[in-house]
Parts: structure tokens; sequence; C-alpha cells
């Protein structure tokens, strides 16, 4: 499953999404209410087959979840996103403000990019959300990867002075070139790290997918050790691999990994942008046995 490659299909049902929490566990908990960690459910992963994100919306809410994340902004109804989560008591922890095209690697996308983020910034007001992750592009026939990064970094520059003036952090996602974005010119914690320290901005943190950089270098709880000493850190997603599924379907062992994580004091949401194997409720059991350690 890829961000760039948006899956559409056949419609889950109203049945189905009912039946995502209609078992609660023995003593009445839903798979959402977790304890150790607070997850935010991608709907755009979850529930996929559902055209209808108010109704993924409701699915994330009845399995328990108190967040949800989700992709661009541009296309979806808004003012219905943000009245579907006051209803039902859930938080927006993050949105996608500028995917993969244009790239923000090349200088002339840049007057484009500061204009959506000043939308987005009106965007994420009325969603009540202040984070909002930004992509850096493709690689550019003719530029070094450094180059590259430079022009991230001059981009960025010129946007954080609107989202500071907003209260938004914009949040920078590296990828993986190996399985997932081959061509990506932004991957590997180091780089990440070296743009955020160079922008200089709380306007400008790092988005920290574990499922990219558990596949670009492995080491997780190290380099997440290292992402936190230099601050750079704002926000955390999580996938298994192979297959982008949900914890406990791959090779990562995310009981440790989410201990890590806690004692090294993060408290913010964790984005579970990974596709359930199976079904949305079985998934989200499978999450929160993840976070039992």
């Amino acid at each position: 499953m890829k961000r760039r490659e948006f899956l559409g299909g056949a419609v889950l049902g109203a049945a189905a999404l009912t039946a995502a929490a209609k078992d609660p566990d023995e003593k009445g908990h839903l798979p959402g209410r977790t304890k150790n960690t607070k997850f935010a459910c991608n709907i755009e992963m979850w529930f996929r087959r559902e055209p209808d994100y108010l109704k993924r919306i409701e699915g994330a809410a009845k399995l328990g979840y108190s967040a949800i994340e989700f992709w661009p902004w541009q296309g979806k109804n808004i003012a219905a996103i943000a009245e579907a989560c006051e209803r039902l008591n859930l938080v927006v922890s993050q949105f996608s403000a500028w995917g993969f095209k244009p790239g923000l690697n090349d200088p002339k996308n840049h007057n484009q990019f500061v204009e959506t983020i000043d939308k987005s910034c009106e965007v994420a007001k009325k969603l009540k959300c202040k984070l909002m992750c930004v992509v850096g592009g493709d690689d550019i026939k003719g530029l070094s990867q450094r180059q590259m990064h430079e022009n991230i970094i001059t981009g960025l520059k010129r946007a954080t002075p609107i989202a500071e003036k907003n209260g938004v952090t914009m949040i920078l996602e590296a990828m993986n070139i190996r399985v997932d974005h081959k061509g990506h010119c932004l991957y590997g914690s180091a780089p990440l790290i070296r743009i955020v320290r160079a922008v200089d901005s709380p306007a400008l943190k790092a988005l920290w997918d574990l499922y990219h950089m558990h596949i670009t270098e492995g080491d997780l709880c190290g380099h997440l050790r290292e992402g936190f000493e230099s601050k750079a850190i704002a926000y955390i997603q999580i996938a298994d691999h192979p297959g982008r599924n949900e914890p406990g379907t791959g090779e990562i062992h995310y009981p440790r990994v989410l201990k890590e994580l806690k004692k090294l004091g993060y408290t913010g949401y964790v984005g579970l942008e990974c596709v359930p194997s199976k079904s949305e409720e079985e998934a989200a059991w499978a999450v929160h046995k993840a976070d039992e350690w």
C-alpha cells in the first residue's frame, strides 16, 4: 500500500463497520483503548474499501480509538470531517499538507509550496490540529541528493514563518527506497535530522515512520534515541515489515519499540499507517497486544 497509489475498491458496507468493534474483551474494553500508547487510526489504510470518509471515521471511533490521521486534505470535505470528529470526540493527530509531487526539492515549486502551507494552516485550524505532514519529493535528474536536500531546506525556511504564526508544526517525513518509494530523495534518519536542524524552527520537526526507518537502516531503538536527543521528532508512525500490516505480522518486535518510545518520554499519538491484514477489529486487537508490555 503506497500513499501515491491510493486504493479505492468495493464498498465495505455498514455491517462490516459496525462489526469492527462488536466484540469488546471480557472487561468490556475496546481494542483502541490501549494502556501505554495513544494511537491514531489512519483512515486511508484502515477501512480503505469504504469510499465515505465519514464512515471510516465512525469505524475508528467504534474500535475505541481517540484520534485519526489522514493524507492530503485537498478534495475532502473538511467541515464534515471536523464535525464528525467533534461529535465522536476524536482528535485529528496530523494530516498531509504537501505530497510527493510537485517536489519540494525543486526551487521552482517553492512559491506553490508556501501558498499551500498557508492554506493548510487554515485547514489545521478548522480541524483543531497542530501537525501537518510534508514530503521532500522524488529524485531530480542532474541534482545530487545533497543539492536536493538543500533545496528542501530553502523551501521549508520560506514556509516556517507562516506555520509559526499559525501555531502549526510541519512534520517532514523520510521514506524508504527499497520497498515503497524507489527514487525518493529523502530516506534515513541522519539526513532527516540534518534538515530539521538546518531549518532551525519550532514549526519544523520530523515525522518518524518506524516502518520506513526499519527498512532503511534498522536499529529502531538506537536511532529513536538519537532522534529524541536531537529534539527533532514530533510524531511517530508504525507498521510491521514485510507487508506494511499491523504489529505482530512481521519481523519488528513492537512491544520493545513502544516501550522504548515511552521511556524516551514521547507522549504524542502514534499513527497506525498500516494495512489491516485481516479485519480492522483483528488488527486493532493486534495493536492492543503490542502495547501490552
